[in-house]
């Protein structure tokens, strides 16, 4: 379908990306989405069964790819052998980090939709997702390293909480920010830089 002659489909998921982009999931119009897409409210049960559903076409495949990309990385990682682990802690998840980069650059109105408008929904939790999968993993690297004869000294669990949460906030604020490319790509290497280095110095690796 031509740009000017957008379907019915387009025309309820262009008012409705910008319902819930200046409302949120919660407070958006289910009744503003019809009437400004300029159809009944019959043919929207059309297509879905409730907002919900609606909501969950505009960001579903995107939450889904980037909850695969991480955790391709991760097992990517839990896959090399033990003694390659340390050397490539940071190389994996950087790399990991410029694809989603380039991902959510791409996707730019589900990725807002997904970090500032989804409470009320399951999508709301992508971050806390990515958090628990990350710490989860970062316990598994502390095993490794004590098979390797370097274990890392007690660390706070509300401390790792604490570090992996602000470390994924981070990197979502390019996203947030709409940061140009070349400003998203220093940012993103300097972020690295900085918790690579941090968790190497808690870990007793630097």
């Amino acid at each position: 379908m031509s740009a000017e002659h957008p379907s019915t489909l387009e025309r309820i998921h262009a008012a409705a990306r910008d319902e819930f982009l200046e409302k949120g999931f919660q407070e958006a119009s289910l009744r503003n989405i019809v009437k400004t897409a300029r159809v009944t409210t019959g043919a929207f049960y059309g297509y879905y069964g409730s907002k919900a559903e609606l909501f969950r076409a505009l960001v579903g495949e995107v939450y889904d790819t980037i909850l695969a990309t991480y955790q391709a990385a991760l097992d990517a990682f839990a896959s090399l052998p033990l003694e390659q682990q340390p050397e490539q802690m940071g190389k994996i998840s950087r790399q990991c980090m410029k694809d989603m980069l380039q991902y959510m650059f791409a996707h730019r109105d589900a990725c807002h939709l997904l970090l500032r408008c989804a409470e009320g929904t399951k999508y709301a939790f992508l971050i806390d997702e990515i958090v628990e999968r990350e710490v989860d993993s970062t316990h598994r690297y502390y095993q490794t390293l004590a098979q390797l004869d370097q274990p890392v000294p007690p660390i706070d669990p509300w401390l790792e909480h604490i570090l992996v949460t602000a470390m994924m906030k981070g990197y979502f604020e390019i996203v947030l920010h709409d940061m140009p490319p070349a400003a998203a790509q220093r940012y993103l290497e300097e972020l690295n830089d900085f918790f690579t280095a941090g968790w190497a110095r808690i870990m007793g690796q630097a």
